[in-house]
């Protein structure tokens, strides 16, 4: 394999075999519960998960996160994802396309859009190869190779520190993001990799036209734990450890930009494993709740048990939401029925 088929491999079996999650740091619901309502006044059977994403119409509020894509065994993993998706109305991203991007042949392993029809599918670049050459053309390639609705550029500085391989030139990063809105005729969005995203920061992204964004928080996968364990120098690989709790937690973030940019799209992900997660992320300001690590295993081992865990998410959802009295996704986001833990 070339050297990016093998990687992507390797971070797949990384994620599936170590211990990569961050340490010392969580996503931050768990400061929040749901008040119990004794007299939800609803029908179970006629809670609605329907609810809208930069205009479009979708059947759940739920994502399946940019995860992979790039060799043999991301293509597998991808095309399962997306016919699992399509199934059950998850909206859904594909992990870097600069791979095929480079190398026609890898092309398939992102192409989704045959397997889903319907959904919403966000291709995905990293943001920092704008300042190595990539410019709006390539992120138009991009999007046409996963047959998507939306880019997403993804900010991972401090992956990109520990890689062996990295690139580290954020240098102006803000100006070029803008020209890539300015240019492709399709909504752009930015998300972090598992360090989060603040408010202030949130707010210089959606003043140069970013339409979306992804927080995706502290309190799940941490990419410092996962390339300390590709890594051959020991200098790195011991400083990596010291970025183990390193982040802004989910929660806090999804709070903090919603406050900063009121109307603005706002995805939730960073650590969630249950719809009681997706819940708290919706009804602290969230419009999409973000699946990542928790949906690789499945989706490695079979199309039922994937299928299982989507349909345990939603189940858990719709369940927090009949125990609050919410019956659709506005009324969710509007709860008073979300508090602090004391």
């Amino acid at each position: 394999m070339e050297p990016t088929s093998e990687r992507k491999t390797e971070h797949i079996r990384l994620c599936l075999e170590e211990q990569v999650n961050a340490e010392g740091i969580r996503n931050g619901f768990e400061k929040f519960r749901f008040r119990h309502n004794a007299l939800p006044e609803l029908d179970f059977a006629e809670i609605s998960l329907k609810t809208a994403f930069l205009g479009a119409s979708i059947r759940t509020p739920l994502l399946i996160s940019s995860m992979t894509g790039g060799s043999r065994l991301a293509g597998e993993i991808n095309t399962r994802l997306a016919e699992a998706a399509e199934r059950r109305g998850w909206s859904m991203g594909v992990g870097s396309v600069r791979a095929a991007v480079e190398r026609d042949e890898l092309a398939p392993t992102f192409a989704i859009r045959r397997f889903a029809p319907t959904i919403p599918i966000i291709a995905n670049l990293g943001a920092v190869q704008l300042n190595y050459g990539y410019g709006p053309e390539d992120c138009k390639r991009a999007v046409g190779i996963a047959g998507a609705d939306m880019l997403v550029l993804h900010l991972n500085s401090l992956q990109e520190v520990f890689q062996p391989e990295g690139d580290t030139n954020f240098g102006g990063l803000l100006e070029r993001i803008e020209e890539v809105c300015r240019e492709l005729p399709i909504p752009v969005g930015v998300k972090e990799v598992g360090w989060g995203i603040d408010g202030a920061t949130a707010r210089r992204l959606r003043e140069a036209g970013v339409a979306f964004i992804d927080v995706a928080g502290a309190g799940g996968t941490s990419w410092s734990q996962v390339e300390k364990f590709r890594g051959s120098d020991p200098v790195r690989r011991a400083a990596a450890e010291a970025f183990a709790d390193w982040g802004i937690p989910t929660a806090e973030c999804i709070r903090e930009v919603r406050a900063a940019l009121p109307d603005a799209a706002l995805i939730g992900s960073g650590g969630l494993n249950t719809g009681v997660d997706a819940a708290k992320a919706l009804a602290l300001g969230a419009d999409l709740a973000g699946f990542g690590r928790a949906l690789l295993e499945p989706a490695v081992h079979s199309e039922e048990r994937l299928d299982a865990l989507l349909e345990r998410v939603e189940l858990e959802l719709r369940t927090a939401m009949f125990g609050i009295g919410a019956g659709s996704i506005p009324a969710l986001r509007g709860t008073p029925r979300l508090v602090r833990r004391e």
